[in-house]
């Protein structure tokens, strides 16, 4: 019996239906981080259970964060200097829940910031941290170089539906006076002061493989109580690198400061990107009235950055250290947890983040599979 030409267009139509085109069938790998793709991180207390800081609940929040597919973590090393067994035991720890730490915070040495007396032995105990650190297999040491740190500009602002975000307004803080213990300073002693620093410390990253990533001034007001802030325009991120030019002085590359700047983050990715700069990643998004002084940090998938072109750019950069997708939004879910505290004003917690890094994957899996 012949077939009619509708019956053989039916026919093809359903045998295309059942057997589906290789593209169609299954995403294409990479699915997940990998040995030369960005990683995902969170930090350790990121996963709820406990107070920001505290180490009670410690695992029950390893737990949660791996839940979210997250396999590297980023926290605090403690009172400088570093130890290695110090390090060993706190990195050891946290494997066994599953998780890998790829960057510590190191802080304590303000004489250093401010070139005080004392500030070589502090130099002195950063260098042994440093050391401690690669003999333990560290990665990247992640710092701040603040004359002081604006925060007194951050105020919660509603956002959709009444959850939270974290606004900034330079009015609010642009005529407090200079603080006793911090004083006032100007770019130039800052760049001296910096300078000094680097040219001890970046031979010895670099001796020990470590890789340390200056994060940029947050807020970039353009004077925070007197002072002026040498990491808070983009100019001043291209003049740290060539103090020393090393891998090993490098940035945390955040899109969110680089909008709120006014600057493009695609474009300020591929410059320190292409040279190697990049060691670490902060992957959040804002809307910005006016840059340097009054913007907004929202959720991810509502501001002005197109957060998919920078992690196309990271991705086609090679980068290959840890992306951290911060500053939860404030949502009502969190903020009904027992002792739930955020850490800025319109802030959130666990469920936030898992907002934060379901998006974030995304972005990356889309950038790796493009």
């Amino acid at each position: 019996m012949k077939l009619s030409r509708r019956r053989l267009i039916q026919t093809a139509g359903i045998a295309a239906m059942a057997t589906p085109t290789p593209s169609a069938a299954s995403m294409p790998e990479p699915r997940f981080e990998g040995a030369t793709t960005p990683k995902l991180c969170l930090g350790i207390g990121d996963g709820g259970g406990a107070a920001p800081g505290a180490t009670a609940n410690e695992e029950a929040s390893a737990r949660r964060i791996k839940q979210l597919g997250v396999d590297y973590a980023l926290s605090g090393g403690g009172r400088i200097p570093w130890e290695e067994a110090q390090l060993k035991a706190q990195m050891d720890r946290v494997k066994s829940y599953g998780l890998t730490i790829g960057n510590l915070m190191i802080a304590g040495f303000n004489n250093a910031i401010y070139a005080r007396p004392g500030r070589d032995e502090e130099i002195e105990k950063v260098i042994a941290s440093i050391h401690a650190a690669g003999k333990v297999g560290l990665p990247v040491v992640e710092y701040n170089w603040y004359a002081h740190r604006a925060m007194e500009g951050y105020f919660e602002e509603p956002g959709r539906n009444g959850a939270g975000w974290t606004g900034f307004d330079y009015e609010r803080m642009k005529d407090l006076p200079p603080l006793e213990q911090e004083g006032a300073h100007t770019l130039e002693e800052m760049w001296t002061n910096i300078a000094y620093f680097l040219k001890k410390v970046v031979p010895e990253a670099e001796k020990a493989g470590v890789r340390l990533a200056l994060h940029p001034n947050d807020p970039p007001a353009p004077m925070s109580r007197g002072s002026q802030q040498i990491m808070g325009s983009v100019d001043g991120w291209k003049r740290l690198i060539d103090i020393v030019k090393s891998p090993s002085n490098g940035i945390t590359f955040d899109c969110g400061v680089t909008k709120e700047m006014g600057q493009d983050p695609v474009d300020v990715c591929r410059h320190f990107a292409s040279r190697d700069r990049i060691n670490h990643v902060h992957f959040r998004n804002v809307k910005v009235k006016k840059p340097y002084e009054r913007y907004s940090e929202v959720f991810i998938d509502e501001g002005e950055n197109n957060m998919f072109a920078v992690m196309r750019e990271l991705v086609k950069q090679k980068y290959s250290r840890l992306i951290y997708p911060e500053h939860p939004r404030g949502i009502d879910y969190d903020r009904e947890r027992a002792n739930f505290r955020s850490q800025y004003p319109g802030g959130g917690g666990y469920a936030a983040f898992a907002f934060n890094v379901g998006y974030a994957r995304a972005m990356m899996q889309a950038a790796l599979t493009a």
